[in-house]
């Protein structure tokens, strides 16, 4: 018995390091690859970036956030942008976003974004890819709740010659 306890000590910082990584990863920063074309070109297909799951719960969802959501219609997780909070009217026309009828400059839209107007309730929120001309998001699957929202996405970690802070 006494050998089990030697040699549990003589691993215990791995065993320490080990559980402090288990901790991190779980419930505050984790790596997500980005899968498909639908955030191109703010985010490419195969990119891996990093999902702060602590940042939303010190900070509300903001507009033009990028975040990582669950999606119970597909099972999956997808990376979409924030394009309306709760309680606004988000609507497109003539390819330009109005935000309770107000005209919002926006630099993420690539691609030709079809008319559409939706109200949203408390604790909804509505989400948009960059290339919305092939992205399943809001206009698919609806909005979304505040609760399906897993974290923020800010920083790329792959590939290494673009590591850094997501614009």
């Amino acid at each position: 018995m006494k050998k089990v306890w030697d040699f549990l000590y003589s691993i215990k910082d791995y065993i320490i390091i080990l559980i402090i990584v288990v901790l991190v990863r779980t419930f505050i920063i984790t790596p997500a690859r980005v899968n498909g074309a639908s955030m191109d070109k703010t985010l490419e297909d195969g990119q891996i970036v990093l999902l702060n799951k602590i940042d939303l719960t010190i900070n509300k969802p903001s507009r033009f956030q990028i975040v990582v959501l669950k999606n119970d219609i597909d099972h999956d997780r997808i990376i979409k942008r924030i394009i309306g909070l709760p309680g606004e009217k988000v609507e497109y026309k003539d390819n330009k976003l109005y935000i309770n009828d107000e005209l919002v400059e926006e630099n993420y839209n690539h691609g030709y974004t079809s008319d559409f107007n939706y109200a949203l309730k408390d604790n909804e929120y509505y989400v948009l890819g960059d290339n919305r001309e092939v992205s399943k998001d809001s206009r698919y699957f609806g909005p979304f709740n505040r609760k399906d929202i897993l974290g923020s996405v800010n920083i790329r970690l792959y590939p290494f010659d673009e590591i850094g802070k997501i614009e």
